[in-house]
Formats: C-alpha cells, sequence, structure tokens
C-alpha cells in the first residue's frame, strides 16, 4: 500500500496498475484536469507540480533542504509519491468556497494574471507550479532568517527583505518549462512581481494558505512501521513476505525500505525493472506503451542515498563495504581522498557537494536537463541508462571514477571476476546472496545501452577520487538550447600536471554524444602525456581525435561538426589551463 496527501486530502491506495503516472493518476481517477499534457516525456513542463515530503514517514529525506520540489507528473509513477504531500495549481488558490470572484490567489497565480503571462493558458499552471515552488521554498528561507536576524537583534522586516529573488532566480525556476504563445518576458515579470505581492499581503496582514503539512497522519506512519516490520520478519524464504506496494492483476511493484530487501527481492524476480528516478524509463511507458509485469522501486532505501568522504587506496580492486567507507591504508600504497555518492542520490541532493569538491562539475548542473528533472533523476540512473548523450558519465570518466555494483542473481555466481570467486570459496561458511564488483567505469559500457549489468544487478555507488592540487578539469557542452536540453557533444578534460609545471604528466578526455557508448578518447590522452605544457600539445591531440570516435550524423549535428567542435574545445581546454596556471603564479 502507499499513501500520499492529494492537494491536502489523504490517500491510501493497493490496487492499482504499478505502470501508472501521477499524471495518469490525477487526470482519469481524480478528474485533477488543472494539470496538463504535453510532451508526455518530462520536456514541456506542462504537467508540473510541486510536492513536499513529509516528516515522520519512511520516505521522508532529511537531506533535503528545502520542503517543496517540483517535478514532471508525466513520467513519475504514482508509487514515488508514497509519503508525499501533492498539490496541483487549483490548491494554491485559498478558495473554501470554490467561487473564482472571491479566491484569494496565490501571489504566482496573481502575478501571471497582474502580468498579463498568460494567452493560451495551455502552459499556464506548470509555470505557476515552477514559481509557486520558487516563491514558497524562498518565504520559508526568509522566515528562518527573520527568525535568526531577531536572535540577533536585527528588525524583522530588514531580515525579510534581504532574500528578494533576482532575474536569475525567475529564469532558473522556469528553465523547465516551455511557453508557445505568451513569451518568457511577461512570465520573468510575474516571478519579479509575486514576492511584492506577498509583502505587500503580510503588510496589510491578508492571511495567507500555508501549504505544508507538518506531520504525516498516524495512519501513513503506522503503515510504514507495519512495511518495516514485515521486512523484518523476511529471514528464511527471501522475498515470500515483502509485499507487493500496488498490484493489479500479475502485475506488481515492491518498494524495500533496506538493500537487504533489495537483495532479496532481486533473487526472486532478476528481470524486475529497476525503478529510481524514472526521469528516463518513464518515457518507457509514456512513449513505448510498456507495461511493466513487475517494478523495484528504489526510492525508499536511504542506504542508496548516503554519501562519504574517506580515505582509499589508489587501487582499483580494494574491497569495499556497501558504500566503501574504508579503514586507513596501513601498507605502503597511495591514499587519497575518495568521494563516494549512493547510487540512489539525485541530481538535486549531489548539487551542494560538488559544489564544495568538484566547482566545475557542480557548474554544469544548471545546463544539465530541469530543475523538474533533477529533483527526481539519480545518479545511478543515469550511468544504468547507458545513454551515449548522459551529461554525467563522461565527466566520471574523466574523473577516473569507479563503479560498485552488486549481482543478486544466483545464477550468475560468475561474475565479480577470479578474486571475488576465490573469496566465496574461502569463506564458504559465510557466503553471501549476492557477488560484489568495483570496477573503473571506463569497463561498465560495453555498446550501444549494453553494460555490466546483468538480470539482479543493480548499481550500488560511484567513487571518485578528489581533486589534487596538479590536477585540473575543464567541461564544456555543446546543445541547441542552453538550458533543459540534450548535449550534441560533451567534453570533459583532465589534465595532471608535474610539480614543476613544465610537463603533462596525465590526461583524461570524456566523451558524450560522440559514439555509440561514453568512452575515452584514448589517441588524444597518449598524445598529451609527456608533452611540454604549452598550446601546441593541445592543438597536436586534437589532430589525433578521429583515430578515437567516428561520430554519426544526426538532428543534433553532423559528423563533421562534432569533430570540428571538440577538436576546438580541446585546444579551449589547453588555452584555459594556460591562462588558469598563469593567474596563478602572478597570485603566489
Amino acid at each position: 500500500m502507499i499513501s500520499f496527501y492529494l492537494n491536502g486530502k489523504y490517500h491510501e491506495i493497493s490496487h492499482l496498475n504499478p505502470n501508472t503516472t501521477v499524471l495518469e493518476y490525477l487526470r482519469l481517477h481524480e478528474h485533477q484536469t488543472d494539470t496538463k499534457e504535453g510532451c508526455g516525456s518530462g520536456d514541456c513542463g506542462a504537467c508540473t507540480i510541486m510536492a513536499q515530503r513529509l516528516p515522520n514517514h519512511a520516505m521522508s529525506d532529511s537531506s533535503n533542504s528545502t520542503p517543496f520540489y517540483t517535478f514532471n507528473s508525466c513520467i513519475a509513477l504514482l508509487s514515488l509519491m508514497d509519503g508525499h504531500h501533492l498539490m496541483t495549481a487549483s490548491y494554491l488558490a485559498d478558495n473554501p468556497a470554490h467561487h473564482p470572484e472571491r479566491a484569494l490567489l496565490h501571489p504566482a497565480q496573481q502575478a501571471m494574471v497582474d502580468c498579463h503571462g498568460s494567452q493560451c493558458g495551455f502552459c499556464t499552471p506548470g509555470f505557476v507550479m515552477s514559481l509557486a515552488n520558487l516563491y514558497e521554498n524562498n518565504r520559508i528561507q526568509q522566515q528562518k532568517n527573520a527568525k535568526q536576524g531577531s536572535a540577533n537583534g536585527q528588525p524583522a522586516n530588514e531580515a525579510l527583505s534581504n532574500d528578494d529573488l533576482s532575474y536569475d532566480d525567475i529564469v532558473a525556476a522556469i528553465s523547465g518549462n516551455l511557453c508557445r504563445c505568451t513569451g518568457y518576458r511577461p512570465i520573468i515579470e510575474a516571478g519579479l512581481t509575486m514576492g511584492k505581492i506577498g509583502q505587500q499581503r503580510v503588510a496589510d496582514k491578508t492571511v495567507a494558505k500555508d501549504l505544508t503539512i507538518s506531520l504525516a497522519t498516524d495512519a501513513m506512519a503506522s503503515n510504514s512501521r507495519s512495511l518495516l516490520k514485515t521486512a523484518s520478519l523476511d529471514t528464511s524464504n527471501k522475498a515470500s513476505t515483502i509485499e507487493p506496494a500496488l498490484a493489479e492483476g500479475s502485475r506488481q511493484l515492491f518498494i524495500p525500505k533496506t538493500v537487504d530487501e533489495l537483495n532479496q527481492l532481486l533473487a526472486v524476480y532478476p528481470s524486475a525493472t529497476i525503478w529510481a528516478g524514472g526521469t528516463d524509463l518513464g518515457l518507457s511507458i509514456t512513449q513505448h506503451l510498456v507495461d511493466h509485469e513487475v517494478i523495484i522501486q528504489l526510492s525508499a532505501i536511504d542506504e542508496l542515498k548516503t554519501w562519504s568522504l574517506s580515505a582509499s587506496k589508489s587501487s582499483s580492486t580494494t574491497a569495499s563495504k556497501l558504500l566503501s567507507k574504508l579503514d586507513n591504508p596501513t601498507d605502503n600504497e597511495t591514499a587519497v581522498q575518495e568521494l563516494t555518492f549512493g547510487a540512489g542520490m539525485t541530481y538535486q541532493q549531489m548539487l551542494p557537494i560538488l559544489e564544495q569538491n568538484y566547482p566545475e562539475f557542480a557548474a554544469l548542473f544548471a545546463r544539465t536537463a530541469s530543475p523538474q528533472i533533477r529533483n527526481m533523476g539519480t545518479l545511478g540512473g543515469n550511468i544504468a541508462n547507458a545513454s551515449p548523450i548522459g551529461d554525467l558519465p563522461p565527466i566520471l570518466l574523466a574523473l577516473e571514477a569507479l563503479i560498485h555494483l552488486r549481482h543478486c542473481n544466483p545464477n550468475n555466481r560468475d561474475i565479480g571476476g577470479e578474486e571475488a570467486n576465490a573469496k566465496d570459496k574461502n569463506n564458504e561458511h559465510n557466503q553471501k546472496p549476492y557477488v560484489d564488483e568495483i570496477i573503473p567505469l571506463s569497463e561498465f559500457f560495453i555498446d550501444y545501452k549494453k553494460t555490466k549489468l546483468l538480470a539482479g544487478s543493480y548499481i550500488v555507488a560511484i567513487h571518485m577520487p578528489l581533486m589534487q592540487a596538479n590536477q585540473h578539469l575543464f567541461i564544456h557542452k555543446i546543445s541547441k538550447r542552453y538550458e533543459d536540453d540534450i548535449s550534441a557533444c560533451l567534453v570533459a578534460v583532465r589534465i595532471d600536471l608535474s610539480a614543476d609545471g613544465m610537463t603533462i604528466d596525465h590526461a583524461k578526455i570524456g566523451l558524450g554524444g560522440m559514439a555509440a557508448i561514453p568512452l575515452l578518447a584514448k589517441n588524444c590522452q597518449q598524445a598529451l602525456v609527456g608533452q611540454p605544457f604549452e598550446l601546441a600539445s593541445f592543438k597536436k591531440a586534437a589532430k589525433a581525435l578521429p583515430m578515437d570516435v567516428s561520430p554519426l550524423t544526426d538532428v543534433r549535428a553532423s559528423r563533421e561538426y562534432r569533430l570540428h567542435v571538440v577538436q576546438r574545445l580541446l585546444i579551449k581546454c589547453g588555452k584555459q589551463l594556460i591562462k588558469e596556471t598563469q593567474t596563478e603564479r602572478e597570485s603566489s
């Protein structure tokens, strides 16, 4: 059973097709037609709705810094909303009598009216939800600042005015919404105006509708506890006591709460569809009309949403725990700082950690998908999808990331290499029902949409060594739109300079959109290693690119364009690095 709130009303559901999307449920089951269906693929934003993760529920996520977030309801499974409060555009207004002339519109709605931000109106509900989400999170942050300011003796009014929304804030918030007729100028004006409307209402002491729900109901919390209790009883017959959260006919959807449950389910259902955020997998339902028979949803497994920073041995064959929280090495092997992300972390959850450790990586996120997609899409899902135009894999390849795989199908006991098999034979008395495998990410992708994942396998984590002082990272993405667009090509270049800064010691060049899989440009890399640190070395390396890839011509770009652009980008990275090192020398 799943439980959630929809526009303030509590719902419990157990008998439903697990392939039901949020949008389908809203429009066909609840007749909430204010949420529109546009592209059906998470691109246009017409279906955008807002959600709040509820506390005191197994699905609550304490790592999320904001109480509200938006997502594309057309590609999100309804089961992902277990433990949430869903809000559509009609719920935002304070209108208990359901009378349009007596309704107190939400500031985002009122601003759209005042600024003439709507013509045909089809995209309007999605824009309103994106703006309202920004407004509400900003309002809550202002209240926190005001309390903190008051505690420090600062006047409340002054504290409230410190976080006015900027033009860039508005543009970023609506970057996942497309408008076909009104144009963005009046919509951006509405975004800049809604804060003033809210401030005026505060000054007028107008009581605004509170969209937050502070606690989950007793029934919802009880349901979460019973599911956890049921899981703990399963000790003898694998997944036999784990009940599906949703079922209809032969179709079932499971929501395991722990990694152990996931391991057990995959041993029984190795061919099940593993569903994380589903931002690409959702298209299998909406575009290809696939009716998945068994779905295992990962959204409730907190162990896959954690991250760690630890000392690790440089050897890629080092055994690890779930998220590789390794002990400090005690031998002579080189110790490096390693950042580990659980595969279930969303883009948005990863962002603040990347900003601290890989600022160049984090900067790309503004151009990766949309806020709605970044709120749902996961690291593991992006890699497992194995798209040749995915934004993350080329960067991870350049960083020499390792991928932690787990194989739960007992028929695949030969997986994991000789070392893993030998370890199993030496520990027959304590044999695990799965095999762990940690390999370089460069070995994970085999062919178009084909990876090292087999039936009953999943990604546990990604391990990324932190950048050293002599290492430099550059990332460039080429796409037709700056925001919310698929890349025609993406290049990530990591250069390691010698101690004196005169020679290129090591180079990694990750490419996306240039072949059937994300890959390393090995010939370009080799052309750089050992060469003097000068622009001529990068120009020479760029000439080796046709030896590494032979890209296709498609609707995004021609083969010749892709080759030429990436060659120029490699030279640009050389120019950037020369300028960067000169600046560092001058400052020192």
